[in-house]
């Protein structure tokens, strides 16, 4: 089947690299203009972009699918379906329409759980245990297209959102092939989306520590947000971006300590005090420096009990 791929992300990279090592055949790729990337700010190609061009495939570069002359483009391609792969823009309708076999999307949650912007935040912000990937037809909805297959996947003990990631794009990957295998069959399913069951995920942004808060919902509020868009605080001054952290319900002292004391020293991280437990974190960046573990932190920038974090 000649599949037409759309995506932008690292997230979309096993999918195309699926695919197109499957009996499938990518025809051509549309991913997103190139733009200014990295701390050097050096216009680069997306990620989707960068890999189909080492893979051989054509490359189509859009800002938006709007313009008659872009669907022109697209509609000149000889493709049976499309899989779209966290694409980021909005598809025409006569692109839904008119595809023969359909416009299958990629998902990283159980729709109808968790539409919109951030699916692999939300779950780790409402402290699930498990999360999991969808397959469906697109129509002109937000992620309210007929489901066709999804598959659960439990969510590791202390992953962070960057962890996340890795393990639903490729988890997804598999899912997309077996699908695509499906339509090509006509074997998909097209089962209509529980509208009582459905939430949505907004955008997220970066937040500061609010050391009141209890410390397991600023535990998931780290693990959430991390590493992008980011969760930080503030200690002697610098400013510390927050990637991993465990909460902790009790420790010597902590009854008496203000929220965001730096109450102990442990083999794995520092000790902050919260309005309820302890948090300890256990992977932090201090401004204008590297990633480090909470013992390298200990180590290198020698934390001392007492100090307040807010």
């Amino acid at each position: 089947m000649n599949v037409l791929f759309m995506g932008t992300p690292e997230f979309a990279l096993p999918s195309l690299e699926q695919i197109w090592k499957s009996q499938h055949t990518v025809v051509a790729v549309v991913t997103a203009l190139d733009k200014p990337r990295g701390r050097g700010h050096r216009v680069q190609p997306t990620p989707v972009a960068a890999s189909a061009e080492r893979l051989g495939i054509p490359v189509m570069k859009v800002s938006t699918l709007k313009g008659v002359d872009v669907l022109a483009q697209i509609q000149a391609i000889e493709f049976d379906a499309v899989a779209l792969v966290a694409f980021g823009q909005i598809i025409p309708a006569s692109l839904l329409n008119e595809t023969p076999l359909g416009c299958i999307n990629l998902h990283p949650s159980l729709l109808p759980r968790y539409r919109g912007a951030s699916p692999i935040h939300a779950p780790l912000l409402a402290g699930d245990t498990m999360t999991g990937v969808t397959t469906m037809y697109m129509d002109e909805g937000l992620d309210t297209g007929n489901l066709i297959l999804q598959e659960e996947v439990p969510i590791p003990a202390g992953a962070n959102a960057g962890d996340l990631h890795d393990v639903l794009a490729e988890r997804g990957a598999r899912l997309l092939v077996r699908t695509l295998d499906d339509v090509e069959a006509g074997r998909a399913r097209r089962t209509p989306q529980d509208e009582g069951l459905a939430s949505y995920a907004p955008k997220v942004t970066k937040e500061e520590i609010d050391w009141t808060l209890p410390g397991q919902e600023i535990v998931r509020l780290i693990l959430g947000l991390s590493p992008y868009p980011g969760v930080h605080t503030t200690w002697n001054g610098r400013r510390v971006k927050t990637l991993r952290a465990r909460h902790m319900d009790g420790a010597p002292g902590l009854e008496d300590a203000e929220p965001g004391t730096l109450l102990s020293l442990h083999e794995d991280g520092v000790g902050i005090s919260t309005g309820n437990g302890l948090v300890v974190i256990t992977e932090l960046q201090v401004s204008g420096r590297s990633v480090v573990s909470g013992a390298e932190f200990i180590r290198g920038f020698h934390p001392k009990v007492g100090e307040r974090l807010a």
